[in-house]
């Protein structure tokens, strides 16, 4: 290949536009693998954070135990004694509190913490005192809570009118493997009444099992961008700058459990639900949906000077065409590099701002024409600013996307039309 023919070849320059545009697809690759490494980085971070705080926390219960023994004779006639455990959910389950954000640094870094007050009122009614095998000395309740670490103060459980202090550790974890264990000696009655309080730390999540015949929620915080998740949604909430409310009621046909088994068939933890501390936007998310976008920023920008060699006469060497390619991947490191100081929104704009000044000024060195230069700098402006626009609309990205395609091939078509694709002049 000769110098003459890649002047003179229209065929031969878009071949090699299009190979470099697919070649700096690979550092987008490289790239793409670098805000997973800062991201994973975060989440260690997080983790890190927490683990000395309290983790996510998820509350279950109290279950009301009752060992039971059964005698079974083997073939040979012997009797032997096995104990299973009733476990018995309450027919009320009232529960209220209020969580306190607070942020925690770690270098550049930040996650979401939270302590809790919380209320928790409720009833038994075991139904199964006429079982001369259930051993009511032994009965007793457990609760969990995932993280023990998070808890701020002894739990005590008022039953029936007497405080009973809680032992740490569960007695039977097959269904609970982590929490608390309260004896509880039984007597013969048709009613139990409890309450108790949770003084708790956690990160990020707070979820709750609906162990309630009856189970109602009153949450209140100062965090106001909650993620309400899990599987039940409150049934009325507030939220507003200034913190959020939400109240939940969940009924025991709202979940596929019933109120009283015997061993470990169900899995409560399908039920949970509760609220999120999270920040609403992830800038490493956010960035690397940019990166998705990479192949259409280059695309299009080549795609610009292409056409002013077309139609302004101008020609560029295929190592300007590299340089160019570089400026645009430029553009996401310095996105992820501010991001992680000032957020996106003034990072985007930083970034974009310093590779359209850059690539501008180079235009400006190589070009002969004004024109084309300003050109060249509005089109870059509104590729940029088309594209924060695609991010913001999450919903609407493919339609916007694919409009703007088309009022973009519409143009190209139109300018192009008396283009003599044989005979194209340049020099």
């Amino acid at each position: 290949m000769n110098q003459f023919s890649l002047k003179n070849s229209i065929s031969l320059r878009i071949a090699i536009i299009g190979f470099l545009s697919l070649i700096l697809l690979i550092p987008v690759l490289m790239i793409q693998g670098l805000i997973d490494e800062r991201f994973n980085r975060f989440n260690e971070t997080q983790t890190e954070i927490s683990r000395k705080w309290g983790l996510d926390q998820n509350i279950t219960g109290p279950l009301l135990v009752l060992p039971k023994t059964r005698h079974i004779k083997n073939q040979a006639g012997e009797t032997h004694s096995l104990v299973e455990n009733i476990y018995i959910l309450p027919d009320e389950l009232s529960i209220s509190g209020k969580v306190l954000p607070q942020i925690r640094y770690r270098g550049i870094y930040k996650t979401v913490l939270y302590s809790s007050d919380l209320d928790f009122h409720g009833t038994f009614n075991p139904g199964v005192w006429a079982d001369p095998n259930i051993n009511l000395s032994q009965a007793y309740l457990i609760i969990g809570i995932s993280d023990l670490k998070g808890i701020n103060q002894e739990v005590e459980i008022d039953w029936q009118g007497k405080k009973i202090k809680a032992l740490p550790g569960v007695k039977d974890n097959s269904m609970i493997v982590s929490g608390v264990t309260i004896d509880i000696p039984l007597q013969a009655r048709e009613k139990y009444t409890f309450n108790f309080k949770l003084n708790l730390n956690g990160s990020r999540d707070l979820f709750f099992t609906p162990v309630g015949k009856i189970t109602t929620m009153e949450l209140e915080s100062e965090w106001p961008d909650p993620i309400f998740s899990g599987a039940f949604l409150p049934e009325h909430h507030d939220i507003t700058e200034n913190g959020f409310t939400a109240s939940w009621k969940v009924l025991n046909f709202n979940r596929n459990y019933p109120q009283q088994w015997t061993g470990n068939t169900y899995k409560l933890a399908e039920s949970n639900f509760g609220v999120s501390f999270k920040y609403p936007v992830n800038i490493y998310q956010k960035t690397e949906r940019t990166t998705k976008y990479a192949i259409m920023i280059i695309g299009l920008s080549f795609l610009t000077f292409f056409m002013i060699e077309i139609l302004g006469k101008n020609l560029l060497h295929p190592v300007q065409y590299i340089l160019i390619g570089f400026a645009l991947l430029l553009f996401y490191t310095l996105l992820l590099a501010f991001s992680e100081y000032i957020g996106f929104d003034w990072s985007y704009l930083i970034g974009a701002s310093a590779i359209i000044g850059l690539i501008t000024l180079y235009t400006k060195s190589i070009l002969n024409s004004g024109y084309q230069v300003l050109s060249v700098s509005g089109i870059l402006v509104f590729l940029y600013f088309y594209l924060y626009v695609i991010l913001q609309l999450q919903d609407f990205a493919l339609l916007l996307g694919s409009l703007g395609l088309f009022i973009i091939l519409a143009m190209v078509m139109f300018l192009t039309r008396k283009v003599d694709w044989y005979n194209v002049i340049t020099k």
